[in-house]
């Protein structure tokens, strides 16, 4: 799996490093009682008796799970939020952006209802440590937001039945419809899945803005250079689905990948209606880009369309996750940004949401 522990939560995998899921933290150890049920929850109950079995196909064939699963590990890195949303909990979830308690952000907080915490999997760098997952005895491993190898899977499939990234996307590339769809299929609660997905829809469309149809924009980051998110990220298709276009020729100049580094004779790229920045600090940020006038001469700049989060807040943490659960919480605080960066003024300043 592809995602080095800070830069590249942002970045989406760049390059070829590898997910090694460590030592089980958090919660401590592999305790091996079951907690994949919410309690106290509504829809905690297996409402998809006789469901089984379900055969889901993937980027390296299909897999089949006979029976309702009940110890769950997600190494896919927001595969628990799709989990967590049809009202299963997992035994273990895969660390990504550090410092939540379950690798649970506050957004999906609420879902686990009052069950047990779940242990987390740290991220570190060479491929998933064979025996620390298997230590957690599941009968059921997703992968669905993840880069697994075929040799990955191969292995993690000795054990338990493993539910891989789809075949029809780049890694890291499915859309958040999709995974939510393909979880809630291999748990046996595809009803359960389209509800939620359907809410999120409902959530993000009344957050569209007459004035968001037809404008061009981009989301980006400051990492090796410019690294630009191209129409198979998350970030990327929440600006689609608020009304906005991604420029023309963005995924022929980044190629077959969810983003790339662009050089500085392409920032044609980043000149259209809004650009929005995730930054380690806004502050610092927005001076160090602007400071380059390939990128600080650019229209967007001058006539004050440019958006700015802070990666590591809840706020940046939840865009980058870009799942089911997280992207009400997004939409909230992004589509004001992206309002006051379009209306035309350039003297509208472009607040930070409170939190």
């Amino acid at each position: 799996m592809a995602r080095s522990p800070r830069t590249a939560r942002v970045t989406a995998a760049v390059g070829s490093v590898l997910l090694l899921l460590t030592a089980a933290t958090a919660c401590g150890s592999s305790d091996t009682s079951d907690t994949s049920e919410k309690s106290g929850k509504a829809g905690g109950s297996a409402s998809g008796s006789g469901a089984f079995p379900v055969t889901i196909g993937h980027k390296f064939g299909s897999t089949t799970v006979e029976s309702e699963p009940k110890r769950i590990v997600t190494l896919g890195l927001t595969d628990q939020d799709a989990l967590l949303a049809v009202g299963k909990v997992p035994v273990a979830t895969t660390e990504w952006t550090g410092g939540y308690e379950g690798a649970v952000g506050p957004w999906a907080k609420d879902e686990l209802g009052g069950a047990k915490t779940p242990a987390v999997l740290k991220v570190s760098g060479t491929g998933p440590q064979i025996e620390k997952v298997a230590a957690f005895k599941p009968d059921l491993i997703l992968s669905v937001y993840g880069g697994l190898t075929k040799e990955q899977y191969t292995a993690l499939s000795k054990f338990a039945p493993v539910v891989a990234q789809p075949k029809e996307y780049n890694d890291w590339g499915v859309p958040w419809q999709k995974q939510a769809e393909l979880v809630g299929t291999a748990v046996g609660r595809p009803a359960e899945a389209a509800k939620a997905v359907a809410e999120t829809e409902k959530k993000i469309a009344a957050a569209v803005r007459p004035e968001f149809r037809n404008k061009t924009a981009v989301i980006g980051t400051p990492y090796e250079g410019l690294f630009i998110w191209g129409s198979q990220d998350p970030r990327s298709r929440l600006l689609t689905q608020l009304g906005f276009r991604l420029p023309t020729g963005l995924d022929k100049v980044i190629g077959n990948q969810f983003g790339a580094s662009i050089s500085k004779e392409r920032t044609d790229l980043l000149d259209h209606d809004a650009i929005v920045w995730m930054v380690s600090d806004v502050a610092e940020g927005s001076a160090k880009l602007r400071k380059d006038p390939s990128y600080g001469d650019l229209k967007v700049v001058s006539e004050g369309r440019e958006v700015y989060v802070h990666e590591t807040s809840d706020y940046g943490n939840a865009m980058s996750f870009g799942t089911v659960l997280s992207l009400p919480y997004v939409v909230e605080r992004l589509a004001p940004q992206l309002t006051a960066a379009v209306d035309g003024e350039p003297g509208t300043p472009v607040a930070q949401p409170a939190s």
